[in-house]
């Protein structure tokens, strides 16, 4: 076997064991969102985190795939390994999104809209960054550095969630007429833990696999340098917000320590392979203290996200996006004013579109349960099968 031959072997089984890693991050978002909501809406959470996996997947391969790259084809690695890489992704822009609605929002006009994000919204997103490039040569060519997408990915998600809040609206009882906050508890905190530690270590493949080669010396420090420098916003992310819990209120809620290091993991994704292994810790806990301050402001506009996600995904997509040109800026192919305008570009396009496709959607099947199906729970009325049959359900 020549030299050649064996770089193929070892890229095509480094993409392949990369992806299995970002599958991980599926049962990671179930478990995350099913610990953080209320125990009558656990099977419904179940149920929309797998249909979008399946969903999303079988989209991406029937059209997805074709409009962001063309066709399917590598030379350095299997074609087929490839394109699984690519198809991991893709599931997670919703899955940014299910849990932001959960509780009110029904399976199938999610699933719906799952076909028309995986198969034509986050393809185009794509296309313009990573892939084909159909608007080469235009004043809209994006110059927008994003390794393994805090925009593409992350913020797309994120504006897709927000026009979907938008038009549904918030739980009931969650906000009060005199403007206050109703705190609606997790049900299952380790299983937000697992859920978390999950999506960390789905982020090692996540960023990891972007670098696209371990076959060499400097493509193998590449990735190992990109997981070391994932870690570490991490961690940061984790500490920053523990630390300003602990100060401001004298009380360690796990939930947002652990919502502070998705953040961080969140903002390092645009540029991980980019940095020296201290400016993570910064970029990390700019992320974590995003989350706090953003769970507030989103709140204060009664946009219901139960799960944190518009902080966690939508404003650190957009920091760590910015925060490539803050910290990487080469003067040249990376710059501020690009990363910026790569920003807008699929702000606008993204919000947009799932705003109008969501409320086609709404007028053909209601996104939202009704007012006795959200008391009683979605569980029974989705699923005709609850996460914990054995429990009193709480309204």
């Amino acid at each position: 076997m020549d030299l050649q031959s064996v770089s193929y072997v070892i890229d095509t089984f480094f993409t392949i064991f990369a992806m299995t890693l970002i599958i991980f991050m599926v049962p990671g978002f179930a478990m995350l969102e099913a610990g953080l909501v209320r125990t009558k809406n656990v099977s419904a959470v179940l149920m929309i985190n797998t249909m979008i996996y399946a969903v999303a997947s079988i989209s991406f391969l029937l059209i997805g795939y074709s409009i962001a790259f063309g066709d399917f084809g590598s030379d350095s690695m299997s074609k087929w390994a490839a394109f699984l890489f690519q198809m991991a992704f893709v599931g997670k822009v919703i899955n940014i999104m299910s849990g932001g609605v959960s509780e009110r929002a029904k399976v199938m006009p999610l699933a719906l809209f799952t076909v028309i994000m995986g198969g034509f919204i986050y393809p185009t997103v794509v296309n313009w960054s990573w892939g084909a490039d159909m608007l080469a040569g235009t004043f809209l060519d994006i110059y927008m550095y994003d390794l393994a997408g805090s925009t593409v990915i992350h913020s797309t998600g994120g504006w897709a969630l927000l026009a979907a809040i938008l038009i549904i609206g918030a739980r009931n009882g969650r906000y009060t007429k005199e403007g206050g906050v109703r705190v609606i508890p997790a049900s299952n905190i380790p299983l937000v833990t697992l859920g978390a530690f999950l999506l960390w270590i789905g982020w090692f493949g996540f960023n990891g696999g972007s670098v696209g080669s371990i076959a060499s010396k400097e493509s193998a420090d590449a990735v190992a340098l990109t997981i070391m420098n994932t870690n570490t916003a991490g961690l940061s992310g984790a500490i920053i917000v523990g630390a300003f819990m602990y100060f401001r209120y004298k009380k360690l809620d796990i939930t947002m320590v652990l919502n502070g290091a998705l953040g961080g993991l969140v903002a390092v994704t645009a540029g991980p392979d980019l940095y020296d292994i201290y400016t993570p810790i910064l970029i990390g806990a700019v992320g974590g203290t995003i989350v706090v301050f953003g769970v507030s402001f989103f709140d204060k506009l009664r946009i219901d996200d139960p799960v944190g996600a518009l902080s966690v995904h939508l404003l650190n997509g957009i920091w760590g996006t910015l925060a490539v040109g803050i910290f990487a800026s080469n003067g040249d192919d990376i710059t501020l004013m690009g990363q910026l305008k790569g920003i807008v570009l699929v702000a606008i396009f993204a919000f947009v579109i799932s705003y109008i496709v969501l409320r086609i959607i709404n007028k053909i099947i209601p996104l939202r349960a009704d007012r006795d199906e959200e008391m009683q729970g979605l569980d029974v009325e989705e699923c005709g099968l609850e996460g914990y049959p054995e429990f009193k359900r709480a309204f």
